[in-house]
């Protein structure tokens, strides 16, 4: 399928994209392009395989919930500019 610049323009009129006149001839290259992959695409053998709808149908991998600290302590406190303990040091905001 190749478009012409007159579809081009009426595919760009329904998507309510402004395109100037000099950038009709370019877009309609990139479009045909993008429809030449598709045709490839189309001549891929898919018998016998069943069609993805969605991955409702699959169990999500579960972990433990546990509450940590992340163990690194030191790498994430090491740019305070103040530090007490394992916590950062900040001025007091209200009175």
């Amino acid at each position: 399928m190749s478009l012409d610049q007159a579809t081009v323009r009426r595919i760009a009129s329904l998507a309510h994209i402004r395109v100037e006149e000099h950038e009709v001839e370019n877009l309609r290259q990139e479009l045909n392009g993008i429809l030449g992959w598709i045709e490839q695409l189309n001549e891929v053998d898919v018998t016998g395989i069943a069609p993805l709808t969605g991955a409702s149908g699959m169990a999500l991998a579960m972990r433990t919930d546990v509450v940590s600290d992340g163990g690194y302590a030191e790498k994430v406190l090491s740019n305070a500019p103040e530090r007490l303990g394992d916590f950062y040091v900040v001025p007091k905001v209200v009175e």
